[in-house]
């Protein structure tokens, strides 16, 4: 009763010698469509962002997407595998990235981005993070068709035989982090927004965001089978789960600060 991994290829399609990935696409379309949303959302709230400065903030985020989320991967995950061949650091290509160092490459980003036109941090993080989920949701599906980060072995009807998990029955994750981390908190945050009282509230959105994604990736770790790599932390602690708990912190701190101090 359990489900057979379907044979879905890796390579979406080829351009002459070079293969795209669904995992590329995954980041393409994530960063194109919250782009597009982006520019909706700031017309018609009037958020006094202007057509330039939309496009360098979506490169700022890019930016700090990709070099996070590679640095993050070099420095939580490799297990010291990159100290010892350093120029596969840059070889992308081959796979590893980081949710948590793309998070704070985004967080780095967009503070350089506030700094230079004079926004208010926290209000250019509320407008991103609106859509954040709309790629979480995309890279976790590709995660699934890549047949990687599988969960742990159990017995639920649903199971799924992945080939690279020893073709026995594992909890699909991909796609419980894709429901929970992505589209979930999608639409929770964007409900929110359209409260004035929320976006009254510079950093609500934010804090929310970062809250919401903590507490899921922290429960959603008991269901996905640990990086080899690195196993266990101690008993059943997860590093997924460590590097969740400062972003918890941070989100209670932000919330906490926004409705009792009015930040702005």
């Amino acid at each position: 009763m359990y489900i057979d991994f379907p044979n879905i290829s890796p390579i979406a399609f080829a351009l002459g010698p070079i293969n795209i990935h669904w995992y590329a696409l995954a980041y393409l379309f994530g960063i194109l469509s919250a782009w597009w949303l982006t520019k909706r959302n700031i017309a018609k709230y009037n958020l006094g962002i202007t057509g330039p400065q939309l496009d360098d903030l979506v490169f700022y985020t890019t930016l700090g997407i990709i070099l996070g989320g590679r640095l993050g991967y070099v420095l939580f995950y490799s297990n010291g595998y990159f100290w010892y061949h350093p120029l596969e650091i840059f070889a992308v290509w081959n796979g590893g990235m980081s949710f948590h160092g793309g998070i704070i490459g985004v967080i780095c980003g967009l503070y350089a981005f506030a700094h230079k036109y004079k926004f208010p941090f926290l209000k250019i993080t509320d407008i991103v993070a609106l859509y954040v989920p709309i790629g979480i949701f995309l890279g976790r599906l590709a995660n699934f068709v890549n047949g990687e980060l599988w969960g742990r072995i159990t017995n639920v009807p649903w199971a799924v035989k992945f080939p690279s998990g020893g073709y026995v029955p594992r909890h699909p994750s991909q796609i419980y982090e894709a429901v929970f981390e992505g589209l979930i908190m999608l639409i929770v945050l964007n409900l929110l927004w359209r409260k004035a009282s929320v976006r009254s509230h510079t950093g609500t959105i934010s804090a929310i965001f970062l809250i919401l994604y903590a507490c899921s990736r922290m429960c959603l770790e008991f269901f996905r089978e640990p990086d080899q790599q690195i196993g266990f932390i101690w008993d059943n602690v997860t590093l997924g789960q460590l590097l969740s708990l400062p972003f918890l912190l941070l989100g209670l701190y932000i919330l906490h600060r926004t409705w009792n101090n009015k930040v702005n």
